[in-house]
């Protein structure tokens, strides 16, 4: 622990006014403490924690990264293995830069339907999915590259409304049926399982841009593997099947282990 008796430039801020602040609660700030993820400058005798400019950058940080879905372990890391601290901020503000432009564009597209349904005019399926379609761009290019972001999105947009709406009641029918087999309690590797699990991966066949589309059995079988395991660790995706994600994940697995042969 610091000495508290130590003299600073920088200011020092009370854990009820960092709590205040930051819209998080002091048992909160105190758990980050005892984890080591944000350990303030010192303890007062009465227990009081006290927190300097830089502590307040770094929980700055650890918020920005909770919003994006990330676990308080992984966060850790990642702070630890960043030390230029600018530098990563301006990361930050450069991500939330483009979450403002997608924001942007889908409050016009929604204008564009409003108007549309205002006035009669027809909707223009461009405009109405504008910004709508570009959710994962940015993690879909980090995982598979520019070309399958383009690829998926060029095939997206091409669709008519009433293609865009089939595909995602597929989705739904999809989603609904693996919650119901979980809560039949069936087996990952029972014959109804393993047959959602085909259902499942003839979608994802159907989707360009992905390692599915390679013609390689080995990127098959980790493409869905390692998307099966997403459905589990990223609460994004493990929302679509209620509290059966792992069910999705364990007989996706080993349908993949059955039915993908690798020479």
């Amino acid at each position: 622990m610091k000495d508290p008796t130590a003299r600073r430039s920088e200011a020092i801020h009370p854990i009820a006014h960092v709590s205040k602040s930051a819209g998080i609660s002091s048992r909160t700030l105190r758990h980050y403490d005892q984890i080591g993820l944000l350990v303030p400058d010192h303890v007062a005798a009465n227990g009081y924690r006290y927190y300097t400019d830089g502590q307040l950058v770094r929980l700055q940080r650890i918020l920005l990264l909770k919003q994006l879905g990330l676990k308080l372990e992984t966060i850790a890391e990642i702070l630890d293995e960043e030390r230029d601290e600018l530098a990563a901020l301006g990361t930050h503000k450069e991500q939330l830069h483009q979450q403002q432009a997608a924001l942007e564009r889908q409050i016009a597209a929604l204008e564009h339907s409003i108007s549309a349904l205002t006035t009669g005019d027809p909707m223009e399926p461009g405009k109405s999915f504008d910004g709508f379609n570009e959710q994962y761009k940015q993690e879909v290019t980090e995982r598979w590259g520019g070309d399958a972001y383009e690829s998926s999105a060029k095939w997206w947009n091409a669709k008519t409304t009433n293609e865009r709406t089939s595909f995602i009641d597929e989705v739904k029918e999809l989603n609904a049926a693996w919650i119901q087999a979980g809560e039949l309690d069936v087996a990952a590797d029972s014959q109804h399982a393993q047959d959602l699990a085909a259902r499942h991966v003839q979608w994802l066949n159907s989707v360009p841009g992905t390692p599915m589309t390679s013609g390689d059995q080995q990127q098959h079988k980790t493409f869905i593997c390692g998307l099966a395991e997403m459905y589990v660790d990223d609460a994004r995706f493990a929302k679509n099947y209620g509290a059966y994600a792992t069910l999705v994940r364990d007989a996706l697995k080993i349908f993949a282990e059955r039915n993908i042969n690798v020479g």
